[in-house]
């Protein structure tokens, strides 16, 4: 019992004296994945758009973004340094190319999973073929989307931290640096906030998905959150 008090306290005391580094890698990392998804989600919505008219360049697609992400991430890293260096732009260019996956096959899913009825009645409405895609297949397949994206989101936090590897910047320092110097409190403090980032960019996306589900008109059970700020609410009236 002495063993795990102390071992707790070790981690409380490097997060404690190392506070000021911890918060600025953590911005670090937050940079990272929002850089990331600023230049990935484009891509990968205009692809799953595309594709979704095309079941021949479908298979192509979503066939060469699995392949991409079974790519180890450390060999990925490592065969872009030659190419762009060390640091953050290897990083994010192979963080692009895992999360087109996710993203890519929820828009196609999302677009080609649309109630054929509501795009006849858009063409009946006199909608061309863009109006359609955009006053009535997007909004439907928005939700769907955003699971991607969340899919997406979760994989790039994690993937970002080994980033570290080549250079880049964010939480992976500590992780690789702990691992070196055998520092164990380094390695653990670090990989929770990793997680902890992860889980609020994955609850982030959740409420906008839900949002966009109510949006959409569909019958959701009600999460915990909604149930207390419920009962708070009618505590208040």
């Amino acid at each position: 019992m002495s063993g795990v008090v102390s071992f707790f306290a070790s981690l409380v005391q490097f997060a404690a004296e190392n506070s000021d580094r911890l918060l600025r890698l953590f911005g670090e990392h937050i940079v990272l994945a929002v850089e990331t998804l600023v230049v990935a989600l484009p891509i990968a919505i205009v692809l799953g758009i595309a594709i979704s008219y095309n079941e021949r360049a479908a298979t192509v697609v979503l066939w060469i973004a699995s392949i991409l992400l079974t790519i180890p991430s450390i060999a990925f890293f490592g065969m872009l340094v030659p190419i762009l260096g060390i640091g953050t732009p290897p990083v994010i260019v192979a963080l692009v190319a895992y999360s087109q996956l996710p993203v890519i096959r929820n828009t196609y899913l999302g677009v080609t999973g649309v109630d054929p009825a509501a795009i006849e009645a858009g063409t009946g409405l006199g909608m061309n073929r863009f109006e359609r895609l955009w006053r009535v297949r997007l909004p439907v397949a928005l939700p769907v989307v955003m699971a991607g994206v969340r899919n997406a989101v979760v994989l790039l936090v994690g993937l970002a931290a080994i980033g570290a590897f080549i250079g880049g910047p964010g939480l992976g320092f500590f992780i690789f640096y702990g691992i070196n110097q055998g520092n164990t409190a380094m390695i653990v403090v670090a990989t929770v906030l990793v997680s902890v980032l992860a889980l609020a960019f994955d609850y982030l996306f959740a409420v906008t998905e839900r949002g966009l589900r109510l949006r959409n008109g569909e019958d959701l059970e009600p999460t915990y959150t909604t149930r207390l700020l419920d009962a708070i609410r009618t505590q208040l009236q």
